[in-house]
């Protein structure tokens, strides 16, 4: 196990969803599908969306900023800002880049992160490295993604999916490291299956406009059952090999808060750790699948719901495109 000695810790958390809904009942005058379909299959009943002419800068400014009043840290002491995001408003400048500029953090570093939906906590793992070497420092770890935008509307197999929103964290020094802090990390990838979630279309690879792609692989393309397979089964492996490394059982945890992708995976998950419904968060009936952004948009309404308390050991777990995976804990 990693020394008490030193440990970072989240000090402070927030999050920033757009106003515009879109549920099922929504979809179904969009493309072929209904409300009892989705609902059956991915356990999503609406999700939020950016409106025409929003950016999702906008967002992780939003949650940067309640972040860090909930810290009670001011945005000139922050000294690094990871975004973690698949979704930038632009290549150029990255999204990091602009929420610097947005909080008015000008004594900080920023670079933005691209782990899929691991985004997050590849981005908190960063973030614990640089507070060992720097105990000083304080860290904004974001998660950010606008899927919408890069969703095929007339693909009722994904667009049922996704939906868009931000959540960041302050990292720094825990006050007390007993007590309080992140205990240890897994970071994962298998890229032999990468070609089961793609988005090849506005890479080097294949350019924008670039005519010999069709338009379909400008989106979100996924092979669903194969995808759902390999979710569950890095999900478990990495839950239960933390766990053993650590020394604790899944009856040390008191919360467990996965990736939000798809009900099915997550009440896998669930059963296969032998957990209570009540030891396991959801709210991807509210959200859909926000990527990197599900994790801390959970996590946040964990801690707004009396779900997580002041020293409670949290699990936290992804899987996404890559294929990554990673997983967390730490003591709230």
């Amino acid at each position: 196990m990693i020394s008490n000695t030193l440990k970072s810790a989240i000090l402070g958390i927030g999050i920033g969803v757009p106003s515009k809904i879109l549920t099922n009942f929504d979809l179904e005058k969009m493309v072929d599908t209904s409300d009892e379909w989705i609902t059956e299959r991915t356990g999503i009943k609406e999700r939020r969306i950016l409106e025409d002419g929003e950016n999702i800068s906008k967002y992780a400014i939003k949650a940067s900023l309640e972040a860090l009043e909930r810290a009670k840290v001011s945005p000139e002491e922050i000294n690094l800002i990871i975004c973690a995001t698949l979704t930038p408003d632009y290549l150029i400048p990255s999204l990091s880049v602009l929420v610097q500029e947005g909080i008015r953090a000008h004594n900080a570093g920023a670079f933005d992160l691209s782990a899929t939906c691991s985004g997050f906590i590849y981005g908190l793992a960063v973030a614990d490295q640089f507070i060992k070497n720097n105990p000083d420092w304080k860290i904004l770890v974001i998660g950010a993604e606008a899927l919408s935008r890069k969703t095929n509307w007339e693909d009722r197999t994904t667009c049922i999916l996704f939906g868009d929103g931000a959540g960041a964290v302050v990292i720094g020094k825990s006050p007390e490291p007993e007590k309080r802090g992140i205990i240890d990390f897994i970071l994962g990838t298998d890229g032999s299956q990468w070609h089961l979630l793609t988005l090849k279309g506005g890479g080097s690879c294949f350019p924008p406009f670039d005519k010999r792609l069709p338009k379909e692989e400008y989106y979100i393309k996924m092979q669903g059952r194969e995808v759902f397979k390999i979710a569950v089964k890095m999900m478990e492996k990495v839950s239960l090999e933390l766990l053993e490394r650590t020394g604790l059982t899944t009856e040390d945890i008191k919360l467990l808060v996965p990736h939000q992708a798809n009900l099915r995976i997550i009440e896998y998950l669930r059963e296969k750790l032998n957990l209570p419904k009540e030891k396991v968060y959801i709210n991807i009936h509210k959200y859909g699948n926000t990527s990197a952004a599900s994790i801390p948009i959970a996590l946040y309404e964990a801690e707004l719901e009396g779900k997580i308390q002041k020293g409670d050991l949290v699990l936290l777990v992804a899987f996404g495109g890559g294929f990554t995976f990673g997983g967390a804990l730490l003591r709230w």
